[in-house]
């Protein structure tokens, strides 16, 4: 399959972006974020939802190009940020800038998003406020896609949780996990890519477990850890939608459905300085020591390595990062054909040596 450098994507997708209307910052943030899901390894959330924004964007305008993001404080700690139905990438971009400003100040910030978009990964903000000494929780609904415990008609998103704490090392533990057995992307992906899905992924709308991705998109995806799962999802559910006050439940819209209504997607963040409950340096080395404790624990057999939470991602980006990024012909073709649309250079394949 054709393969690309991670950075000839990026200034492409800052490029559409640009084209379609988005100011350079958030272009180049949006586009930085699709790709950074490529170099991990998270290709379902990477350079090929791109098409789909841009559709959005630039031919139902069902997404603001240019949204007037307003941030209000609403308490010494709190923000509500109304994204004002822009990308979720740069919704939550603002959201976590502003943040971060706020939880230097107070220790603490709670930030609730409404009217906003699909945001790509979870883990992308997580890292951007690590990149600050703050750890980070961040949270967003979706779509339809779990079925309540005992239905088989979805109800609640993916809605994924993910978590960010700083290390000495620009490795931060990462722990990005969907309230799914799997993230709803991949089945779009195998779904795209015509490939079958793995049994226990999903249930076909008559609620009997398919290996069938298109079956598995008019049904419902299993929660992980069954009846737990189910409960996760509704609470990041309560946090991103009803405190937040965006959509909820059925009444988030999917991105890749021909509704010509807001999605309104919700996303809630707590970021919490690291230096208000000790110093930065005291608390690195820590992390040092308990995760040196952890990864040297006993291991199974055939178990060569314990990993902590993010510590493969970061092995995956600098993996890709010099071997470049690898996407299917089908995606190549979709991004050759927006390229050509919105009058924009698509990048050359790299050439191994």
């Amino acid at each position: 399959m054709p393969t690309y450098q991670a950075e000839d994507l990026k200034q492409f997708g800052q490029h559409v972006f640009e084209a379609i209307g988005v100011e350079e910052e958030y272009a180049r943030v949006a586009a930085d974020a699709l790709v950074r899901a490529n170099l991990e390894g998270v290709d379902s959330h990477g350079i090929s939802r791109l098409g789909i924004y841009a559709k959005r964007m630039n031919e139902t305008k069902t997404i603001n190009a240019n949204p007037n993001i307003k941030v209000e404080k609403k308490g010494e700690s709190v923000l509500l940020v109304d994204g004002d139905n822009g990308l979720g990438q740069i919704t939550s971009y603002v959201a976590i800038q502003e943040g971060i400003k706020l939880a230097k100040k107070t220790g603490v910030a709670a930030i609730g998003v409404r009217n906003s978009n699909h945001f790509g990964t979870a883990s992308y903000f997580c890292q951007k406020a690590c990149e600050e000494n703050v750890a980070a929780m961040a949270f967003t609904n979706s779509p339809p896609g779990i079925a309540p415990w005992g239905g088989i008609k979805p109800f609640f998103g993916t809605n994924p949780i993910a978590f960010g704490f700083p290390t000495d090392d620009e490795k931060p533990v990462i722990i990005d996990m969907s309230t799914s057995v799997v993230a709803r992307g991949k089945i779009i992906l195998a779904a795209k890519q015509d490939e079958s899905i793995p049994k226990g992924w999903a249930i076909d709308s008559e609620g009997v477990e398919t290996e069938d991705p298109n079956e598995a998109l008019q049904g419902a995806v299993l929660p992980v850890g069954g009846a737990k799962g189910y409960a996760l999802a509704l609470a990041v559910e309560i946090l991103t939608g009803v405190l937040s006050g965006a959509a909820f439940g059925p009444n988030v819209k999917n991105i890749y459905s021909e509704t010509v209504e807001q999605a309104n997607v919700g996303h809630f963040f707590i970021l919490m300085d690291v230096e208000k409950f000790m110093p930065i340096e005291q608390f690195q080395k820590i992390m040092e020591i308990f995760l040196e404790d952890m990864k040297e624990m006993p291991k199974q057999d055939g178990v060569d390595e314990i990993l902590y939470p993010g510590e493969r991602r970061n092995r995956e980006y600098t993996k890709r990062l010099a071997s470049g990024i690898t996407i299917s012909e089908q995606v190549k073709e979709e991004l050759q054909s927006l390229a050509t649309a919105v009058q924009v250079d698509f990048p050359k394949e790299r050439v191994n040596a």
